[in-house]
């Protein structure tokens, strides 16, 4: 009976601690709420005020950087370098607003460093390949590349952190990881600033060899973007089963490369034209045959 009556006082001692908890927490509530809410409304301040900072400082650095002439890619990837770090400031100035002490935060990323070296495994090797096409320089911005691994060709427009931006010349945007750039041969065929075309052009072969080569050479010397100091050869460069082909061979400034090639194209179907150089095509020639029976069969 004490026994019980002893389990009973325990009991109530303990609802009543209980009450006497619930009942403070709901006086601090009022406070705690408010002091949330204010720590809330300071972050979202900073966030804004820290944004604004952010770009005032990117913007100091890009007109400085300009002025000292600092190729295109690297402010690219200088600007976007400052933007992450500055951003990752921004966070731990917010995060000990709300009472996270930063060096604890630096030290716990500190000791997580391995897994998250693990997980940004591909974004990592991607920034290593951005400073590596920065220092190497393979390509710069507005050089014209085509990469070995998918084939994928165009002008770069932005040489990023993790990536780069080709523009296409059907107006596409293909972004690569700068990771596999680094890792893949790649073609710029704006390095240098001329570059030799390579025309082919089938004839007939019952056309005169001689005609048709003079008269596709005086294409090329006729035309102004074709480089005259540089060699100027029509050969024959195959034998077909319907024609002869000859190569036209020359050398221009790099950017007028298409249109030169275009126009040459054009003229010399032209040219072949008046010179009365037959440009063959493929046909199938087809054969009557009388069996015996008074019907003809088609034999190609």
């Amino acid at each position: 009976m004490l026994l019980a009556e002893l389990v009973e006082l325990a009991d109530i001692e303990d609802i009543s601690k209980n009450l006497n908890a619930i009942e403070r927490f709901m006086d601090t509530l009022p406070e705690k709420a408010l002091g949330f809410g204010i720590r809330v409304l300071i972050a979202a301040v900073l966030f804004l005020v820290g944004s604004r900072l952010i770009k005032l400082i990117r913007r100091i650095v890009r007109k400085s950087l300009e002025r000292a002439k600092v190729e295109t890619g690297v402010l690219q990837f200088l600007d976007g370098l400052l933007k992450s770090i500055l951003y990752l400031i921004l966070v731990l100035v917010i995060a000990g607003n709300f009472g996270f002490d930063a060096a604890s935060v630096v030290a716990l990323l500190g000791s997580a460093g391995v897994t998250i070296g693990l997980a940004m495994q591909g974004s990592l090797s991607n920034l290593a390949g951005g400073i590596l096409i920065l220092l190497l320089k393979p390509f710069r911005v507005e050089d014209y590349i085509i990469e070995s691994s998918q084939g994928n060709e165009g002008t770069v427009k932005e040489i990023g952190i993790f990536y780069t931006k080709l523009a296409t010349p059907d107006g596409k945007i293909v972004v690569l990881p700068n990771g596999n750039l680094a890792n893949n041969s790649i073609t710029n065929a704006t390095e240098s600033p001329t570059r030799r075309m390579d025309i082919t052009v089938g004839i007939s072969f019952d056309a005169d060899i001689a005609v048709a080569k003079e008269t596709l050479r005086t294409v090329m010397e006729t035309d102004p973007d074709v480089l005259q100091e540089e060699p100027i050869l029509v050969f024959v460069s195959a034998l077909g089963g319907s024609e002869v082909v000859l190569g036209m061979r020359c050398f221009c400034e790099n950017p007028k490369y298409w249109e030169l090639r275009w126009r040459l194209l054009e003229n010399a179907k032209l040219a072949l034209d008046t010179a009365q150089i037959e440009i063959p095509y493929q046909q199938i020639t087809v054969h009557h045959r009388d069996d015996g029976t008074g019907q003809e069969k088609v034999m190609p």
